[in-house]
C-alpha cells in the first residue's frame, strides 16, 4: 500500500460516524491536494507528512465540523457535537501534555523558589561577611565574602536559568497551541483553503 492509500484510509477511519456527504467532500479535498501535490512534482510521501498525521487530522476534522455546525444551527444537538469534537481533540492534550506540563512547571517553581532563597542568603551573608559577623563561619573575611558572593552568583544564575527555561516553555507552547489553531485559520487543509 502506498503512502497516499494509507493516508486516505487512515484518514477515513479516524472520519467515520460523521455524515457521509461531509465524509466525501473531506476526502475528495485531499484526494485534490495529493493531486495538486503530484503536479507540483512532490512524492506521496512528502505530501502525506506535510499533511500530517491522519488520526490527528481526523479529530481536528470533527471539531471544525462541529464548531461550524454550532455556528450554522446554534441548537442542543449542535452545540454537543462542538463540545464532543473538541473534547476528542484535546483528550490527547488533558490526558498526557497537561499532566507533563504541570510536573515541569512545579519543578520550576521550586528551583526558582530554591534560587530566590539563595539570593537572599547571598545578599543578606555579604554584608556581614563584609563587617566580618558572618555567624557560622570560621573562614577568614576573604572566604567569607567570596563565599558571599558566589552563593549570590548561584542564586542569580537559578534565577535567570528558570526565567530562560519559563520562556523556552512558552515559546513551545506557542507553537503548539498555533497548530491547534490551524484547523480555524483561513488557508489550512483543515479549514479548505488552499495549503502553502
Amino acid at each position: 500500500m502506498n503512502e497516499k492509500e494509507d493516508f486516505m484510509r487512515r484518514l477515513a477511519t479516524g472520519l467515520r460516524g460523521m455524515p457521509a456527504d461531509t465524509v466525501s467532500d473531506i476526502l475528495q479535498d485531499y484526494e485534490g491536494h495529493f493531486d495538486e501535490g503530484r503536479k507540483a512534482g512532490r512524492s506521496d510521501a512528502d505530501i502525506a507528512r506535510h499533511l500530517g498525521d491522519p488520526a490527528r487530522l481526523a479529530r481536528e476534522l470533527r471539531a471544525e465540523a462541529g464548531i461550524r455546525r454550532w455556528e450554522d444551527e446554534r441548537s442542543m444537538a449542535a452545540a454537543l457535537g462542538a463540545i464532543l469534537g473538541l473534547l476528542g481533540l484535546v483528550a490527547l492534550d488533558v490526558l498526557i501534555v497537561a499532566p507533563v506540563l504541570i510536573i515541569v512547571l512545579v519543578i520550576v517553581f521550586c528551583l526558582a523558589l530554591i534560587a530566590l532563597c539563595t539570593d537572599l542568603i547571598g545578599l543578606i551573608g555579604l554584608p556581614l561577611a563584609l563587617l566580618n559577623i558572618l555567624p557560622l563561619s570560621d573562614g577568614t573575611w576573604l572566604q567569607n565574602v567570596l563565599l558571599s558572593l558566589g552563593t549570590l552568583g548561584a542564586g542569580i544564575s537559578g534565577s535567570a536559568f528558570c526565567a530562560l527555561f519559563l520562556i523556552g516553555l512558552t515559546n513551545l507552547i506557542s507553537r503548539y497551541a498555533r497548530a491547534h489553531f490551524r484547523l480555524i485559520s483561513p488557508g489550512s487543509p483543515l479549514s479548505g483553503g488552499v495549503s502553502s
